[in-house]
């Protein structure tokens, strides 16, 4: 991994400083701007229709395995597509800036399937596949929820207008509350090189923290209630969500006595290199140092129990073989994002959690690393491509380590032994811009001990992505 870590830098270093890139959010002139979606959205209006439309074409060629079980990646080469459709809907139901209501409601449809069905990953390949593929495209509710701002002073600085948040002015001191039903990752560990699997990077461990065991269904959303307050420097934020009645499952317990997941986010919106940068002459450079911190409770069964009992009866354990219980997972993460120049962009994650219990929500990730950057096109003459590249190193501790060379199954691995390895990953995209909405991605993926599996791998996962934004 520090070879792909130096290769990354190396790369993402080669812009010159005086390349020019238009912030995000800055107006440009309209001759030169171009449209990024088929159809132009009104800032003013106090409705908001938006769609997109995600497909993905992933393969890759047979790889080393002297073994498989019931969740390993299939060794032998595969091909598999993946189709996401959301259509965002939103009305301002009081568009004065200080007290600004928004009321968001979002339809989606996810189709296809992923490769060996997401199962044999840790750091799955493809963030836009549905755990559950026997769900069927059958479009469903993906979010539905109220949010409200409350203002603490007349003073107003602008915003981006955004999917889940309609206005283009809001104070600079202010409180935000949501409650509804919605994806954790769309208020919290954000980050904007890394966190669009649409645009950038696809796997699961880059696009969100993997440790961070989020609460949600099957489809990656919950219900849940939220407080944000945002200041000029900092942002604090609190989620109460809704978990799964049983591991990656389509229903949510409403019993909070029984399971919850609280999540707390601390953003100081300065980068951690900006202050050197503005020494050197970068001055201005944008960035964000995040801090995560979460509690999960639920019916989970404890990785050390189930080794115990299995290895009594003289089977593989079964991790979901326990009495209903409460127990707790706990874990944290840290966030950053740093522009190094007009063009180019640094971003990191380190995420951690107890990793005692079993792997309920997201993925089976207890410690994970990553570093990685973009870097936009001006340098060439195409201003709206972006090329990124990043390394994730990413662990399980000794218990779920044991799970696993028992023959245990989680809900994504399972070789039915286990020659433990930290599971590496090297991910690098180039996206282009076609036309208006139009984008297409190259992306090539390198998986080093797929599973955490010395015994398996390498792999390398290649994919073409089309997306369309409305």
């Amino acid at each position: 991994m520090r070879t792909f870590f130096t290769i990354a830098l190396a790369m993402l270093c080669w812009a010159p400083a005086g390349a020019q890139q238009p912030a995000p959010s800055a107006p440009a002139p309209q001759d030169t701007q171009p449209l990024l979606t088929m159809f132009p959205h009104a800032d003013t209006a106090r409705w908001f229709l938006a769609g997109q439309a995600n497909i993905i074409f992933q393969a890759h060629p047979g790889f080393h395995s002297p073994y498989s079980g019931t969740n390993s990646m299939l060794a032998r080469g595969e091909y598999k597509t993946s189709m996401v459709g959301t259509l965002y809907m939103g009305y301002e139901l009081n568009a004065n800036p200080r007290y600004d209501t928004d009321v968001i409601y979002d339809e989606e449809s996810a189709a296809g399937r992923g490769i060996s069905e997401a199962l044999g990953l840790a750091g799955f390949t493809n963030l836009d596949v549905v755990r559950n593929p026997n769900l069927g495209p059958i479009p469903y509710l993906a979010r539905v929820e109220v949010h409200q701002t409350i203002g603490f002073t007349d003073k107003t600085v602008d915003q981006q207008r955004t999917q889940f948040s309609l206005a283009t002015k809001v104070p600079e001191r202010r409180m935000e509350l949501r409650f509804g039903k919605m994806g954790l990752p769309d208020l919290m560990d954000q980050n904007n090189p890394g966190s669009d699997s649409h645009l950038q990077f696809m796997n699961w461990t880059v696009d969100n923290n993997g440790a961070w065991d989020y609460a949600a269904d099957t489809r990656g959303y919950t219900y849940a209630f939220t407080a944000e307050y945002d200041d000029a420097d900092w942002t604090a934020r609190y989620a109460l969500a809704l978990m799964p009645t049983v591991a990656n499952g389509i229903d949510l317990q409403w019993n909070l006595h029984r399971a919850r997941a609280d999540n707390y986010e601390l953003t100081w919106n300065h980068g951690p290199l900006s202050k050197w940068l503005t020494r050197i002459g970068q001055k201005d450079r944008k960035g964000a140092v995040r801090l995560l911190g979460y509690s999960n409770y639920a019916n989970m069964g404890v990785y050390r129990i189930q080794n115990n009992l299995g290895l009594a009866a003289h089977t593989a354990p079964v991790i979901t073989a326990h009495p209903l219980q409460t127990t707790v997972k706990y874990g944290m993460g840290l966030n950053f994002e740093q522009e190094l120049t007009q063009d180019v962009r640094l971003f990191g994650r380190f995420g951690w959690n107890d990793d005692h219990t079993e792997s309920y929500a997201y993925t089976e990730v207890a410690q994970t690393f990553q570093l990685g950057g973009d870097m936009a096109g001006n340098r060439w003459g195409r201003a709206q491509d972006k090329f990124g590249v990043v390394g994730v190193s990413n662990a399980i501790k000794r218990d779920h380590q044991r799970y696993l060379a028992l023959g245990g199954l989680g809900f994504l691995l399972g070789d039915g032994a286990l020659s433990y390895a930290r599971e590496d990953i090297f991910e690098t995209y180039y996206t282009a811009h076609n036309w208006r909405g139009l984008f297409t991605s190259f992306d090539a993926q390198l998986i080093a001990h797929p599973g955490y599996n010395s015994a398996r791998g390498p792999v390398e996962v290649f994919s073409v992505r089309t997306h369309v934004d409305f």
